[in-house]
């Protein structure tokens, strides 16, 4: 680290120049190329997916996403002329659009199931020829033009569906913008430098504007859901600003000290870079731990944000030593109170994060348990989590599927939103007389509302129904529905035909994607703990650290998500944050816990690196907590506050899962670094004292020798000891001539 922040030195403007070069090269090259996002929700094994590949291989007309187009006649039956006219006119124009295999009319012999019990409300259903993640993200818009083109009085007309949903798009609002400024405002507080608090924004900025360049580059290589950079956005200009903001505070302590603008940027680098290296390590270990769920949806989203993080940590280890050996002596000038502080004569003011730290020290159990109950509290609520996809119900008011949601709700119930495909196999044509039976079997079932007739394919090998739930596709009855179908209604069909019908279609997917997710996420915690734990055991040589460091991130994490639990899916102020009751989305908690995780053990990193350094200089536990909280509380805490405004902005945006998981994010941030950071782990440590550092002889001579707390701090911890073991000088003697 020493060599690469000498060389960063020596050539800073070819460092600077080249991060520039290849920031404008890689945006160019994804510009000329495009981006091609594309969302892989395959899930091998469930039994959505096996009808998915049923229908695409024997029944293509039926293998692609269905949507539907709603309307509803406020002045009479949706069977007037002034009303069907234009409607089939509608209809026979969508057929002819690209992509589109069939359109479904109520107009049509047998679609009564169609048309409401009052003939006020109907719908259509339009079957396309994919899957909605694997159409072009503009499919659906040429459907959502034509219906927006109806305009008859006492009308309202909506479509609705993945495809629409996808055409449509979705915002994050003014999140980035919101965030930047944020950042800037606590940066110019912290340092009260405008040279400073802009060093963070500009490594942060390069690294992540080449970051998103390669994202949009890798589109090509691999599946990644349109959702990916926002994503990494998100994640590198917290991290991002996080990293350059310890390297400048810990440049700034050492010019203090020294008073050589090299000397303060090699120490810095010795320190906090290498700090930085372990952290940045260990967010891309928990983000790469997706690879463990299995679900190849994840993976997009795991590569993407690692390539944000990697290019930020870069940028921050190279970039931010050549600005500041070039803009070192503005950044360290002290500020204006300082100054007049100087010119009175004043002592400088004791730190307040050491005072607080002494305060905790003096108190460790009471502090200790009164956090510890804090953060069991926000815990509790996760205990009760329900992991579904949201549905329609929950998009914003002004979007064609939000409407068209509550027009089907209103006409025929919300389970008409999302129907379950009955897909049975026929391995002869004498089995065709027995698929009534199942029509039959599944209609009787409690909340069942209607069953379409069956379509056979061309092949005559398999027939496909819809069968209506009675409640929402993101309720529990629906999952019980599905179930109940699977486990006891279905089976009793496997005599008849050989094999058990199978129930698939958007919502069965969805409930198989809630439970892979669910039963993959202690493998994928337990992946993600186990090598961060053994790194730190390594690098901080003490078998507390890396069992703390795992406990209070998973305290932190917990807490989050019942803060979560809490607010989107009990309601708790979810009126005032203009946010609707719903399941929380199943790939929160697994995407939450690599992130949080990663970003907890940043603070870990910074707070007990830097004990472990003052432990190093001077054998004493309580001072070495007590200095390491002094210097790392307040740039722990700008962090945190900087990371906070940067995931809340995104409840700006109009998406319920982006809010989700930017209030998630941010409710981690805040319990990590308040109650965590600043009360638990100071508590925990001054009662633990020097068993912090225990680590067994046999050990300590095999692990690998990586001293992140810098050579300095060794040479001034071997000469302390060198000092208190030699014995002290014999007493002159005198002598006489």
């Amino acid at each position: 680290m020493i060599g690469l922040a000498r060389w960063c030195i020596a050539h800073r403007r070819r460092v600077v120049v080249g991060w520039i070069v290849i920031a404008v090269l890689t945006t160019a090259i994804a510009s000329a190329v495009g981006r091609h996002y594309a969302t892989n929700f395959a899930l091998p094994g469930t039994e959505s997916q096996h009808v998915v590949n049923l229908l695409n291989s024997e029944f293509p007309a039926q293998g692609g996403d269905l949507d539907t187009i709603v309307w509803r006649y406020s002045k009479g039956s949706v069977e007037d002329p002034a009303v069907r006219g234009p409607i089939e006119q509608l209809l026979a124009k969508v057929r002819t659009m690209p992509h589109v295999v069939s359109v479904s009319s109520p107009y049509g012999a047998g679609r009564s199931v169609q048309i409401s019990e009052d003939g006020r409300t109907a719908f259509a259903t339009i079957n396309y020829d994919k899957r909605a993640n694997l159409l072009p993200n503009d499919t659906g818009k040429p459907v959502l033009d034509a219906v927006n083109a109806v305009n008859i009085p006492g009308l309202e007309i909506a479509a609705g569906g993945q495809v629409i949903e996808q055409a449509e798009g979705f915002s994050i609002g003014p999140a980035t913008s919101v965030g930047v400024a944020a950042a800037l405002v606590i940066l110019l507080l912290t340092f009260g430098s405008l040279i400073a608090a802009g060093m963070p924004l500009v490594t942060a900025g390069l690294g992540l504007i080449t970051g998103i360049a390669l994202v949009g580059l890798a589109t090509h290589v691999t599946d990644m859901s349109n959702i990916a950079p926002e994503l990494a956005v998100m994640i590198g200009l917290g991290v991002g600003i996080d990293y350059a903001l310890f390297i400048v505070t810990r440049f700034r302590e050492n010019y203090t000290r020294e008073g050589d603008i090299s000397s303060a940027i090699v120490g810095a680098m010795d320190t906090s870079g290498r700090a930085i290296l372990l952290a940045g390590t260990t967010v891309i270990i928990a983000l790469l731990g997706m690879f463990a769920t299995g679900v190849s949806f994840m993976y997009g989203l795991a590569i993407a944000s690692v390539l944000a993080v990697l290019l930020v940590m870069a940028a921050s280890l190279t970039v931010l030593p050549a600005l500041l050996s070039t803009f070192g002596r503005r950044v360290v000038r002290p500020s204006r109170s300082a100054r007049r502080r100087a010119q009175r004569g004043e002592a400088p003011r004791t730190s307040t994060w050491r005072r607080w730290s002494r305060t905790v020290q003096s108190r460790p159990w009471p502090l200790a348990v009164a956090s510890l109950l804090v953060m069991l509290l926000f815990l509790v609520p996760f205990f009760g989590i329900r992991l579904e996809t949201s549905d329609a119900g929950n998009d914003p008011s002004n979007t064609s599927t939000y409407r068209a949601f509550n027009l089907l709700s209103d006409g025929f119930g919300p389970g008409f939103n999302g129907p379950l495909l009955i897909a049975t196999q026929l391995s002869n044509p004498s089995q065709l007389s027995q698929v009534p039976s199942v029509r039959a079997a599944v209609q009787r079932t409690p909340d069942v509302v209607a069953v379409t007739p069956p379509r056979v394919s061309p092949s005559g090998k398999v027939a496909v129904m819809e069968a209506y739930p009675n409640s929402a596709p993101q309720a529990q009855a629906t999952t019980d529905l599905v179930n109940r179908l699977r486990d006891s209604v279905l089976p009793p069909f496997k005599g008849t035909f050989g094999s058990r019908p199978l129930v698939g279609g958007f919502t069965a997917g969805s409930i198989d994607f809630s439970s892979v997710l669910s039963g993959k996420l202690p493998l994928f915690i337990g992946i993600v703990v186990v090598l961060s734990a053994l790194l730190l055991f390594v690098i901080f040589r003490s078998l507390v650290i890396p069992i703390q460091a795992a406990l209070m991130n998973l305290l932190s994490i917990g807490g989050a998500l019942g803060a979560t639990v809490l607010v989107f899916q009990d309601g708790f102020l979810a009126g005032a944050l203009g946010i609707s009751k719903g399941p929380v989305e199943p790939w929160i908690p697994v995407l939450m816990f690599a992130v949080v995780f990663g970003l907890s053990m940043d603070y870990e990193v910074f707070l007990i690196s830097r004990v472990r350094e003052e432990w190093i200089r001077q054998r004493d536990a309580t001072a070495a907590v007590t200095d390491g909280i002094a210097y790392t509380g307040r740039v722990i805490s700008a962090a945190a506050a900087i990371m906070i405004c940067v995931f809340l902005s995104f409840m700006l945006g109009d998406e319920r899962p982006v809010k989700e998981f930017g209030f998630g994010l941010a409710a981690a941030v805040f319990l990590d670094a308040i109650v965590i950071r600043c009360v638990l782990l100071p508590a925990v440590l001054e009662l633990l004292g020097k068993r912090t550092w225990w680590l067994p002889h046999f050990l300590d001579s095999r692990l690998p020798r990586i001293r992140i707390e810098g050579h300095a701090a060794e040479a001034e911890g071997l000469a302390g000891q060198l000092a208190a073991e030699e014995p002290p000088a014999p007493a002159p003697t005198s002598t006489r001539a």
